[in-house]
């Protein structure tokens, strides 16, 4: 595609984007099939453009005035994927000008919003808990996320798969602490592979493999994957569990669990039993009260720790919005604990930075179900060789009571996740 109608192609896609009518990853696959005719390349200079902007919004917002022509060709310009030269081939000399003092700006000169690009709202909560550390979250949050794959245990092994993307001419290296993850260099396209095509990989972030490793699921065992969505955390148990006992995938998206399908067909596992409910108090979950040997509960959340992936989620997402999903969070908390027997195990876990989706949501949650003892993550994590295992965790008067992990200390998407033994 001529440089030119590319970068008219992003002003597009950007002006679309930032109506926040609908998720942005929704927004970007609706032009993509409304223009077939674009390329790998143009998709990805496309995809990428309209990130950087959401990413970097307040200082792009704050550089776009002192250029010239539609706002949404200015955003483009400045968070344009591809190569500088490439781009500077589409642009008028005032342009070049103007991306050139725009490029020479001493960013560390730049109001902190400008260097944070987050909205006010979220910034406070952040430095609670971060203090001096907030910058480099912020930082980090503006960076694209890597491609993890976590290897189907029940059927590779990681070195194995590891030296058979090697001979695709992908490097992998494996995950720090997961043992059932490689984090690939660049973003090649993994569902053309074999590996892909046979169940042996899985796209999943390290942080979201930590979750099932955490909930412990044993051969034969009876348990239950909550909020399981499409799939992606009742795969990994379902391969930990060995394909045997039951594992049944809960959730009130018919649509989402249709998501499952085919990778629960690749995966080679036969004990997962999806199963669409009205809602967290549906009569399927009623019989089973009592009979779980282990529940997972990833719920719906602000999705915050996912900025790297989903920057629009910062736009999208409001004060209001996080506290109506609070509510939600403790209900779904209080009805799936229903369904573990004495000695089983419960973990809650979201994707999100804040407090009051984590450590206060646990906090209500054991301070109304003394029958429930809260496990230190830290100590399960060690029980199960994940090394460095203190450093992902924090709170309780040794900071091992949760799993906590950040962007920029870990390396991972923004995951929290508490545990409780039945009594």
């Amino acid at each position: 595609m001529h440089p030119k109608a590319l970068l008219d192609a992003c002003a597009e896609l950007v002006a679309l984007t930032l109506r926040f009518d609908h998720p942005a990853d929704a927004v970007v696959s609706r032009y993509f099939r409304e223009h077939r005719s674009l390329g790998p390349r143009e998709r990805a200079t496309l995809a990428e453009t309209v990130y950087a902007v959401l990413r970097r919004k307040l200082l792009f917002d704050h550089l776009a005035p002192s250029g010239s022509g539609p706002k949404e060709r200015r955003l483009a310009i400045l968070g344009f994927a591809g190569p500088r030269d490439f781009l500077k081939s589409a642009l008028t000399e005032q342009e070049k000008r103007w991306l050139d003092e725009c490029d020479a700006i001493d960013t560390a000169a730049l109001l902190e919003r400008h260097r944070h690009n987050l909205p006010e709202w979220l910034v406070g909560p952040l430095k609670a808990q971060l203090g001096d550390d907030f910058l480099a979250l912020a930082q980090a949050l503006q960076q694209p996320a890597p491609l993890d794959l976590r290897v189907n245990a029940l059927t590779d092994k990681r070195e194995d798969v590891r030296r058979e993307l090697a001979l695709a001419g992908l490097r992998a290296q494996a995950t720090a602490w997961s043992p059932w993850g490689l984090r690939l260099d660049g973003k090649p396209a993994v569902n053309r592979l074999d590996a892909f095509a046979r169940g042996a990989i899985e796209v999943q972030d390290e942080g979201s493999q930590l979750l099932a490793l955490l909930l412990d699921a044993k051969r034969g065992e009876m348990v239950v994957d909550f909020c399981a969505g499409a799939g992606g955390k009742t795969l990994a148990i379902g391969a930990a569990m060995r394909s045997t006992g039951r594992l049944y995938a809960f959730d009130t998206s018919a649509h989402r669990l249709d998501a499952l399908k085919p990778r629960l067909a690749r995966s080679k596992l036969s004990n997962v039993h999806p199963a669409a409910i009205a809602h967290e108090r549906d009569d399927r979950i009623k019989r089973l009260a009592g009979k779980i040997d282990r529940v997972m509960v990833d719920a719906p959340c602000s999705g915050l720790g996912t900025l790297r992936r989903n920057p629009d989620l910062k736009w999208r997402q409001s004060p209001q919005s996080v506290q109506e999903m609070t509510v939600k969070q403790a209900a779904i908390l209080a009805s799936a604990a229903r369904l573990v027997k004495s000695g089983g195990r419960l973990v809650y876990a979201t994707c999100s930075l804040l407090p009051q989706e984590n450590e206060e949501i646990a906090g209500a949650f054991g301070a109304a179900h003394p029958d429930f003892e809260p496990l230190p993550a830290g100590e399960l994590l060690v029980q199960l060789k994940v090394p460095g295992a203190a450093s992902l965790c924090s709170g309780g008067e040794d900071g091992q009571r949760y799993l906590r992990l950040w962007p920029h200390r870990h390396g991972t998407d923004g995951f929290f996740a508490a545990v409780w033994q039945r009594r």
